[in-house]
């Protein structure tokens, strides 16, 4: 009898459990995961007329540089320029003690005088032995004689001529003046200096600077494209100091080298600039950018865009549901936080300029602010802040 009772007591709490009673847990139901959207920044692919450039490396240098050197030997004594000064052309530079070349001068003018003196009594004495030879009262002999030596003393004036012109130059060269318009450099030979026409270096260095000019290097890679642009017109050139964000000179491209470098496989090229302000100077290095062409219509995309990867550069572009894809691009030119897209994005779409290292290929992304972006005020929020810090 007791064991009937358990039994019985036993089979209904299993028919409770079977049946989903009391104390079960109900099974949950089959959800849908929530996509939450990566926060990313974006911006639209616009089109406009771009600037394309060719950059290098350059030196400035005067359009014309003169070692200023004595002609003569002798000592200084005058000069004529003050360091650093601008002097034109026929300005006096220094003056050599000129006494020795004059008195050459004079003595060839001296000898010039006697030999037209021994001319003059030369010839007279030809017209009287051609009239003697009349009267056979002297010799045809004596008669040629004097006409050779009257052709001598000819010869001899001609020479002291010579010599009088070289002594006249040479007396001119006591006065060294500047051969080219510019600026003087440091003087190299003071007043009372022995100088003479061997030294190796000079008094003073003169430099144009206005207009100057500056030599730089492009890879020969572009000497089609310099070349071709070139055949179009005169090619602007900008200049760029070393930290400059704006150019220091604007000209013009003056020439491309005869011959490419073998052991850089780099051009150099000329460029010519006005430099009225003098920003430019000789020696300085920089960067120099020279401006082939401004392609109209160009696709152009904020450099942050640009990724880069094993198979190229690429974008993000984001679709119209909000998801992205990998979008492979061919860049023109990177420059001033711009990039020209050859090929792969057209104008209108939308890329991913912050946020490509938190997504992947088909994610989806929401906009988000820029790093950096003010925070937009709640003006009630501030309100509210105020009116309780008031009743405290």
């Amino acid at each position: 009898m007791l064991t009937t009772a358990i039994v019985a007591l036993v089979l209904p709490t299993d028919a409770i459990h079977l049946l989903g009673g009391w104390g079960a847990k109900p099974v949950p139901a089959a959800t849908t995961p929530v996509i939450v959207p990566v926060p990313v920044v974006t911006d639209i692919v616009k089109s406009s007329a771009v600037p394309i450039y060719l950059t290098g490396l350059g030196t400035v240098q005067g359009s014309r540089t003169v070692t200023v050197k004595s002609r003569v030997d002798g000592q200084i004594d005058t000069i004529g320029f003050t360091e650093g000064q601008d002097v034109k052309q026929g300005d006096l530079i220094a003056q050599i003690d000129p006494r020795a070349l004059a008195a050459q001068q004079a003595q060839a003018q001296s000898q010039l005088a006697r030999d037209e003196a021994l001319l003059a009594n030369a010839e007279l004495d030809m017209q009287r032995f051609s009239n003697l030879l009349k009267t056979e009262a002297t010799s045809r002999q004596s008669v040629d004689t004097q006409k050779y030596l009257v052709a001598q003393y000819q010869a001899a004036i001609k020479n002291d001529q010579a010599q009088i012109e070289y002594a006249t130059v040479q007396l001119g060269y006591a006065k060294i003046t500047a051969p080219i318009s510019g600026r003087t450099g440091v003087r190299l030979v003071d007043e009372g200096n022995i100088v003479h026409a061997t030294d190796a270096t000079g008094i003073v260095v003169i430099a144009q600077i206005e207009p100057i000019d500056a030599t730089f290097s492009l890879p020969q890679d572009a000497l089609d494209d310099v070349r071709q642009a070139m055949a179009n017109g005169t090619l602007t050139v900008e200049a760029f100091g070393r930290n400059d964000t704006k150019p220091r000179g604007t000209g013009t491209l003056l020439l491309v080298d005869n011959q490419i470098d073998p052991s850089t496989g780099t051009i150099k090229l000329k460029a010519s600039f006005p430099n009225k302000d003098h920003a430019l100077w000789p020696g300085q290095f920089v960067n120099v950018r020279l401006l082939l062409e401004t392609r109209k219509d160009s696709v152009v995309v904020p450099a942050a865009a640009v990724q880069r990867g094993p198979s190229g550069p690429y974008a993000y572009l984001v679709n119209a549901d909000d998801t992205v894809t990998m979008r492979p691009i061919s860049v023109g030119q990177i420059r001033d936080g711009r990039a020209v897209i050859d090929k792969g994005l057209e104008a209108g779409e939308k890329v991913v300029v912050e946020g490509q290292y938190k997504i992947k290929p088909g994610a989806h992304v929401a906009a988000a602010a820029p790093a950096g972006a003010p925070v937009p005020v709640d003006a009630t929020a501030m309100k509210v802040s105020k009116n309780d810090g008031a009743g405290k």
